[in-house]
């Protein structure tokens, strides 16, 4: 039995509330038990924005994360809000190109990659998200890669088919970095 506890964080407009939705989608269609709790500021785009999501073998009794397993943090003052917060031996997967910061723990797995540079240089502008994703999904195994990308098919309108190739491209680019 198993329940992984999920914190997404970021600014309104980097996509946080999508990455918990193909998270906890997936989740459904694998077969657990999933909570999906967004929340954000009133500002929307520019303001705090983040999503709680569990994923479990057993009925989840809140929707609410207060200490996640994993930490997905989009920009500095979400990775600083949150750092202290991330279960020992959890995981905390950031941002580099957006958090430069020396502020680590050694009883957690920390780790960066530079989703937003890495989406510009490949033309996938809004989809440092995605990128994130798949690094978080290769590193904790929380689901697979084929699991994530089944899911985004079913989640993306045929007619908006040019999104879904570039979500799974940001994906892969992130599994594979």
């Amino acid at each position: 039995m198993s329940t992984t506890k999920i914190l997404i964080a970021g600014f309104g407009g980097q996509g946080v509330l999508f990455t918990g939705k193909a998270i906890a989608y997936t989740g459904l269609k694998v077969g657990k038990e999933v909570s999906w709790l967004p929340s954000y500021g009133p500002e929307m785009r520019g303001g705090t924005a983040n999503c709680s999501v569990t994923i479990s073998d057993m009925p989840i009794g809140s929707p609410i994360v207060e200490k996640p397993d994993l930490l997905i943090a989009m920009n500095l003052p979400s990775y600083e809000k949150y750092l202290t917060e991330t279960e020992k031996g959890g995981y905390i997967i950031f941002d580099s190109s957006l958090i430069s910061t020396n502020a680590t723990r050694d009883d957690v797995t920390c780790v960066g990659i530079p989703a937003t540079k890495l989406a510009s240089d490949n033309a996938l502008d809004g989809l440092a998200n995605m990128i994130i994703l798949g690094k978080a999904i290769k590193v904790t195994n929380v689901l697979t890669l084929d699991q994530i990308k089944n899911s985004l098919a079913q989640m993306v309108p045929a007619k908006k088919a040019e999104l879904l190739e570039k979500n799974i491209k940001a994906i892969e680019l992130g599994y594979n970095y």
